[in-house]
């Protein structure tokens, strides 16, 4: 006779094969079979009980991203399923492998409009790359095993819904297997020489080229720059790709469009070629950031993307890590000198310098900058960055000086509120020997802030910083340019300090320049989670999407008011340096 375990036990073995740590959720009657099992299991697998299951989504998306493994989130039948969406739509979007599992009531129960029933197959059919409902107890490690293949083929959501009655019931051990352990990432295909040296010619002939890496450049650090050292190219990220870059780089001009800098912008409107590496560009046709005329080389490991965002002069299906540094390899003499290579590190130097101004200032109420600075000189050098929605996102592409061992999520092109809390939970429960940083508006933390009582029940040392001044700020400036009244958009404050001292954190208000200072200062002594609440100015930043600095664009008076606004008097202007350059 076979020797039996519990479904649900066998489903959770399947897991570990595929080497989950952590599964996070929120219990309910639908799903008790399973939560029997975590318990059981408890030595082999981490369960992290959230307290609103879209955090336990947002955290599950947070921990694919920044550790590439599949997520794992469920949700028990009913409102527990719905309230997963806002996290698993966020992993769609950011293409990362999840696994949602859906309480279902008893198998003899369903169809009957019991309790909580709801249909769930069809909800998830738009959010998910694989969705079944288990149809016996035998199938559900076999299906789960499925799903998990899936979700990591299709860089996606895998949806399994399981009928509670299942999971404690008897199967055979002998009747399923896991192939985790045998699963490897997919070979990744080579870059063709031919068409490398088409785009090396494209290349040669550009006078204004610039290299857009993006998050399919992930560990390139080193063929990123000797790329753009090689070609005397700069280098714009996409936002996600923060970090990988370091920064200090001369030639990183940050990310472009709206959470962006001024040089990336200048330099993506003035390039002739761009060299589209491993990236996504949501706004390219819609805000017509990338120009019709201009020259397109495209490197992407995936053909659907090619041609996506613009027409490609000449398309490499490879991988990026490998094509850049066969593009040096194959062209021997690095370029000399390029003014407009020379004119983009200016500017940025220009840029940086604007900012440092804003980072050093002590005014109250304070400058988002001036946190920034201190979170910067408080960083550890491999610190994980959760970073919400909103104008933080901005304040954070602008401000952080990242390094490429340090990580940068966030909820890019779902761009969901609240990301921040569910993706430090999941920092910390992934690298709990990390620091570990959420960066917030007040807005945003009023969202989740039930799961600050996460961190406390973990004891994560997350130092939680909410940018507090009583505005949806980021829709308000886009009020503000679509010359409509300001509605909506403002609200009551709150003392997030004493609310964090209520659950259990330890909470630090922040209002002058000096209470900001101690208050960094102490957050490194605790052990456990820490809301900064810092009072911050609500007065606009720079707009670089309308950049109003170039004569060739606007009025004097335009350039005059815009300068003034924003202290920007001393900002250069690209074409003016490129000019001077090119003497």
């Amino acid at each position: 006779m076979s020797e039996k375990i519990k479904a649900s036990v066998a489903m959770l073995k399947v897991l570990q094969d595929w080497k989950v740590e952590n599964v996070y959720g929120l219990p309910g009657g639908s799903f008790n079979t399973t939560m029997r099992a975590l318990e059981s299991e408890k030595e082999n697998i981490n369960y992290i009980q959230v307290r609103h299951e879209e955090v336990g989504a947002l955290a599950a998306a947070a921990e694919a991203k920044l550790t590439g493994k599949v997520g794992v989130v469920f949700g028990s039948a009913g409102p527990g399923a719905t309230h997963l969406f806002n996290g698993l739509y966020d992993a769609q979007q950011d293409h990362v492998p999840v696994l949602a599992l859906i309480g279902q009531v008893a198998s003899g129960a369903m169809n009957m409009d019991s309790f909580q029933e709801m249909n769930e197959n069809p909800m998830f059919a738009d959010v998910s790359v694989y969705n079944r409902t288990v149809m016996t107890p035998e199938s559900l490690p076999r299906v789960i095993d499925q799903a998990i293949r899936t979700a990591y083929q299709y860089k996606g959501v895998a949806v399994v819904t399981i009928p509670n009655d299942y999971g404690w019931m008897d199967i055979d051990m002998d009747s399923y297997y896991a192939s985790g352990h045998n699963y490897s990432s997919p070979i990744l295909p080579e870059p063709d020489d031919s068409k490398i040296k088409d785009a090396l010619a494209l290349i040669k002939e550009a006078k204004q080229p610039v290299l857009f890496a993006g998050i399919g450049t992930k560990g390139a650090t080193d063929e990123v720059i000797a790329f753009s050292e090689h070609f005397k190219m700069p280098v714009i990220i996409t936002a996600i790709n923060k970090g990988t870059v370091p920064d200090s780089f001369r030639a990183n001009l940050g990310s472009t469009y709206r959470v962006a800098t001024k040089p990336a912008d200048e330099a993506i409107e003035a390039a002739d070629l761009v060299v589209f590496a491993g990236a996504d560009l949501p706004f390219a046709q819609t805000k017509k950031i990338l120009k019709p005329n201009m020259k397109f080389i495209q490197i992407d490991i995936d053909a659907s993307k090619i041609g996506k965002r613009h027409a490609v002069d000449v398309a490499l299906l490879s991988d990026a890590k490998k094509t850049l540094a066969r593009f040096v390899e194959l062209d021997g003499s690095p370029v000399e000198s390029r003014p407009f290579f020379d004119a983009t590190i200016e500017d940025m130097a220009n840029w940086r310098e604007y900012l440092k101004k804003f980072e050093d200032k002590t005014t109250t109420p304070l400058q988002p900058a001036a946190v920034f600075k201190e979170i910067n000189k408080h960083a550890t050098g491999d610190d994980i960055f959760a970073i919400d929605v909103g104008n933080v996102t901005m304040n954070s592409l602008r401000y952080l000086d990242m390094n490429p061992k340090q990580k940068f999520t966030t909820s890019a092109l779902f761009a969901t509120m609240g990301y921040g809390m569910g993706a430090a939970i999941a920092a910390k429960s992934a690298y709990p020997d990390r620091q570990v940083f959420n960066l917030v508006g007040d807005g945003a933390f009023a969202m989740v802030v039930q799961d600050l009582l996460t961190q406390v029940k973990y004891k994560q040392h997350v130092i939680n910083v909410v940018f507090s001044n009583q505005h949806f700020g980021f829709i308000q400036d886009e009020q503000e340019d679509e010359g409509q009244p300001f509605y909506g958009i403002d609200f009551n404050d709150a003392d997030w300090a004493q609310v964090g001292n209520a659950m259990g954190a330890v909470g630090i208000p922040v209002s002058t320049h000096d209470e900001l200072v101690a208050a960094f200062e102490k957050a490194e002594s605790i052990e456990g989670p820490v809301v900064i609440d810092v009072k911050i100015t609500d007065e606009r930043a720079i707009p670089v999407e309308d950049l109003a600095v170039n004569p060739k664009n606007f009025s004097a008076e335009e350039i005059a008011a815009y300068r003034k606004r924003y202290e920007a008097e001393d900002l250069l202007v690209l074409d003016d340096l490129i000019e001077k350059y090119s003497k």
